[in-house]
């Protein structure tokens, strides 16, 4: 499951036992991506709180299906399998279009924004992560600009950043300890976006 000592649910005690608490899902299955924090339980504290405030916050405007559609392209991009499964099948879920979300997928798999199902709204979005992503240091004033051209406001702007930014640091996270999807729950995700401290995978 990972190239690190992991705690297991059954084992925790502590603060650990608590934070496995809030993010189990069904039959106390924890994401083995949370799971790679159990040795530092703050860690994962701290990357529960920026997951749910970032992408499942009410006070987003950006529909959530989007959000995690960047973040799977993102996650594509970065070469990170286990974030493309995980939250593709929670993008699939909220768009509620399986014939879409399977082209959708198809073209992320093949890297071609050009062929994915979006507006050029949404195209343009998908331009701004995978730069973000590939050659964060090569992003100029004009990218944001393309963004605020093809119609999303500012506030929508930095929601796009920020679910790129935070995808940027959940693939590392994966990619630089081994974490695998074994024995995961594929696709769950915290629905009660009305609570940003619920947490709950259920």
């Amino acid at each position: 499951m990972a190239w690190i000592k992991t705690v297991p649910f059954e084992a925790a005690t502590g603060k650990l036992k608590q934070l496995y608490a809030r993010v189990t899902g069904p039959d106390n299955n924890v994401d083995n991506i949370m799971m790679m924090h159990s040795l530092r339980p703050h860690t994962m504290e701290a990357h529960m709180a920026v997951y749910k405030y970032i992408l499942h916050h009410s006070a987003n405007t950006i529909p959530k299906w989007f959000l995690e559609a960047i973040g799977v392209w993102v996650s594509q991009t970065n070469g990170c399998g286990y974030c493309v499964d995980h939250h593709f099948a929670g993008m699939k879920r909220l768009l509620a279009d399986d014939p879409r979300s399977d082209a959708l997928r198809a073209a992320i798999g093949a890297g071609d924004i050009d062929a994915m199902p979006l507006d050029a709204r949404e195209k343009t979005a998908m331009h701004y992560a995978q730069k973000l992503a590939e050659t964060p240091a090569g992003m100029v004033e004009a990218d944001v600009q393309a963004l605020r051209a093809a119609g999303w406001e500012d506030g929508e702007i930095l929601e796009i950043n920020q679910v790129t930014a935070y995808f940027c640091y959940a693939n590392r996270t994966v990619l630089g300890l081994g974490c695998s999807t074994d024995g995961d729950v594929i696709g769950l995700s915290p629905n009660n976006n009305a609570d940003p401290d619920d947490w709950n995978h259920r």
